[in-house]
């Protein structure tokens, strides 16, 4: 980043590059935008610590508190991904995973299970319901970054 403003301050210094030409190139280069993530958990706290990493980490996010809102966010949004707990109300993350898994409008969008069912449980049942990941609670933020990162660079919505 340091060179690209050190170069860009160098040209528009140079004879013949205007601060319009400049502005013109800087258009043509925005990026897409960041991937949108998904965050369906009933524990607020959860939640929150996963926004905040995967925010700082430059994602986009949404919050659901139960299955039935996360399928209503997934149908409305289109989500890149989403980090679904299992253990929720109404339906649960498997259900969730399961009936997204069902709709083929619905197949770039790539799950990872966030849970703390124990780490033989969701080893197991994760592949049944069509999650391209799972995370056991307790985990690390970097853990968590490193997983989100790795599902979305298959799917190509990496940044």
């Amino acid at each position: 980043m340091e060179d690209r403003g050190h170069a860009a301050g160098a040209a528009a210094g140079a004879p013949g590059v205007s601060n319009q030409a400049l502005a013109a190139k800087d258009d043509m280069t925005e990026k897409a935008p960041a991937p949108l993530i998904l965050i369906a958990d009933d524990d607020v706290e959860t939640r929150g610590i996963v926004r905040t990493q995967l925010q700082k980490a430059g994602f986009r996010t949404l919050e659901a508190s139960d299955g039935e809102q996360a399928l209503t966010l997934i149908y409305e949004q289109r989500p890149d991904l989403v980090v679904l707990d299992v253990m929720m109300p109404g339906k649960s993350g498997w259900e969730v995973a399961r009936d997204l898994r069902r709709d083929d409008s619905l197949s770039a969008v790539r799950v990872l299970m966030l849970t703390g069912i124990g780490r033989g449980i969701n080893a197991l049942t994760s592949p049944i319901y069509g999650a391209d990941a799972y995370l056991d609670k307790p985990f690390t933020l970097a853990a968590l970054e490193a997983t989100v990162r790795e599902v979305l660079a298959r799917r190509g919505a990496n940044r």
